[in-house]
């Protein structure tokens, strides 16, 4: 399976956090998985890093950097991804969902067929196949 990995679990999967969930650690170990990154996510990061280095330790080049360590293959984001962003429903009246970075990973991962692991509760509203909630 390819799994696009969500920037708080590719965080956790690196730090050995044990706020990763047990199946996302299961998913991400198995051999027969590739896993990917987006530059969503190091761009997320790097803000984040930029604005609170004190809740956020690494920067995003140095996600990078580790993630390519790690044989994780980088998803750059193109016109495709655009155009399956613009497609997404968040079907939920009662709640927003306004996290760019999460939604173009969506795309991503719809465009590529890949599947997008999350830990994210909001997630799951967009209904689409391509997601797995841990």
């Amino acid at each position: 399976m390819k799994l696009l990995l969500d920037t708080h679990i590719i965080l956790w999967a690196l730090d050995d956090n044990p706020k990763l969930p047990n199946e996302a650690r299961t998913l991400i170990m198995d051999l027969k998985n590739e896993i990917y990154y987006s530059s969503a996510s190091v761009w997320e990061t790097t803000i984040k890093y930029m604005s609170r280095p004190d809740k956020i330790r690494i920067s995003g080049s140095r996600l990078s950097d580790l993630c390519q360590e790690m044989g994780y293959q980088m998803v750059p984001i193109i016109d495709k991804h655009v155009k399956a962003l613009e497609m997404l429903v968040f079907h939920n009246s009662n709640q927003t969902h306004n996290d760019p970075f999460d939604r173009i990973m969506i795309a991503q991962a719809k465009a590529d067929g890949l599947k997008f692991v999350t830990h994210d509760s909001k997630i799951p509203f967009y209904e689409e196949d391509c997601v797995i909630v841990v």
